[in-house]
């Protein structure tokens, strides 16, 4: 499917793909799976430290000050005036054997932008900082990199959050080298930063499907977690008859199939209700169910549409606990409003993407990104490259080239634009 092409021309500096996707290459040897089969570079893990460690030599190496920040934060600044930063960037950690692509494009498209601006002898007014955050990926719950820089870190998440193998992230902060009781150390103060740009692959399949080669995300949706339990009875399935049973996989059955009425009553073209992952005992072929816990991931783009969403879903769950004779438990982990972009950074993109002759549409984000906390910070917004069929977090991730050096072309003149040029 053929995509729009930016213009360039001698005052429209344009990046280098084949160093971008040199460096992607470079960086992604770090946590390769031995198979060849996906990248395992989860947060705090010695493949993530070594990919941090690579990326700070690289910033080096272009005469930029980088440090690594108390909860693993690569920040490399390009001093090259004064006031308050342009930030532009994304994360490094991976999901396991995730692809190629997500969070890692973004860390080397902003090093790409900086590099292109030297080589072109463009000295913005503003300083310009290049981020790969923490811990975005959520092993440990969370997108510690960007809450602790915002100033969004529960003190108790980080000293009780834990993985699925049960280490704590406090453990593996330590054996990476850093210290989490220096976490508050990571925070900004929001008169160092003027935005936060951030490049991404879309996850989803629209850009894809309309052959447009970036769009621009208006917001970030919302996202409720709940963990949810029925309580039964686990009986022979032989002997136990069907209206005297206490069966707790029908309260989830009964819930699923009322999820398509719950969005039409309540939700919108944006909204999403998952129920991903299931436990049921004691899961033996011959008998009754006596429990079943599983997660319900709610989002949409609008405060008002989750609050509605959440109190249809617990309506639901308590009818069918009280058709099947069940004890219900509902326990929130986690409650994040929606969170729009800001109308500066996304006119600056559009502004960008029409000199530029690229054909960019406004989209909003299912998923959760840095920009979702930079956001509390400073003005923050991201633009998307096409993820081939909706692919992500599995080792067929796959951007075509072209869309990727569109994307980072946009990337680079909305920072320049946002900088200033002197």
């Amino acid at each position: 499917m053929a995509r729009d092409a930016s213009r360039k021309g001698p005052h429209r500096p344009a990046i280098r793909l084949e160093r971008l996707e040199a460096r992607l290459e470079a960086v992604n040897r770090f946590g390769a799976d031995e198979s060849g089969s996906g990248i395992n570079r989860l947060s705090f893990s010695e493949a993530d430290m070594q990919a941090r460690e690579w990326l700070a030599a690289e910033m080096r190496q272009l005469g930029l000050d980088a440090r690594l920040d108390p909860v693993g934060n690569v920040i490399g600044r390009w001093n090259t005036g004064s006031g308050p930063a342009v930030m532009l960037g994304s994360h490094l950690d991976s999901v396991p054997r995730g692809g190629n692509l997500d969070g890692v494009l973004g860390v080397v498209a902003a090093l790409e932008c900086v590099e292109t601006a030297m080589e072109h002898a463009i000295e913005p007014v503003s300083p310009i900082e290049i981020v790969a955050t923490s811990e975005e990926e959520g092993r440990f719950g969370g997108m510690l990199g960007a809450q602790a820089m915002a100033g969004l870190v529960d003190a108790d998440w980080l000293a009780n959050a834990r993985d699925d193998s049960g280490q704590s992230m406090t453990e593996a902060m330590r054996a990476a080298g850093l210290d989490p009781a220096a976490w508050p150390q990571a925070r900004r103060d929001p008169s160092e930063l003027k935005a936060f740009l951030e490049l991404h692959i879309e996850q989803g399949p629209v850009l894809d499907r309309a052959g447009r080669p970036v769009g621009i995300v208006e917001g970030i949706s919302g996202v409720f977690n709940w963990g949810v339990g029925f309580l039964g009875e686990a009986n022979h399935a032989g002997t136990t008859p069907m209206d005297l049973r206490r069966d707790a996989f029908r309260g989830l059955v009964d819930f699923s199939a009322a999820i398509p009425g719950i969005i039409e009553a309540v939700g919108t073209p944006a909204t999403r209700l998952t129920v991903g992952k299931v436990d049921l005992y004691p899961n033996f072929p011959h008998t009754v169910p006596g429990r079943v816990d599983f997660v319900i991931i709610g989002r949409d783009m609008e405060l008002e549409v989750m609050s509605a969403l959440a109190e249809a879903c617990r309506e639901r769950l308590q009818a069918a606990a009280l058709k099947h004779d069940l004890e219900l438990s509902v326990e929130q982990a986690s409650w994040l409003e929606p969170t729009p972009c800001h109308a500066t950074i996304i006119d600056a993109f559009r502004n960008q993407a029409r000199e530029l002759g690229i054909d960019a549409p406004l989209m909003p984000s299912g998923a959760g990104h840095d920009t979702q906390m930079m956001a509390h910070l400073t003005h923050a917004g991201m633009i998307f490259v096409p993820s081939r069929q909706g692919v992500s977090h599995a080792p067929e991730e796959f951007t075509d080239s072209a869309d990727i050096e569109i994307g980072c072309n946009l990337l680079l003149h909305t920072m320049l634009d946002l900088a200033g040029r002197g």
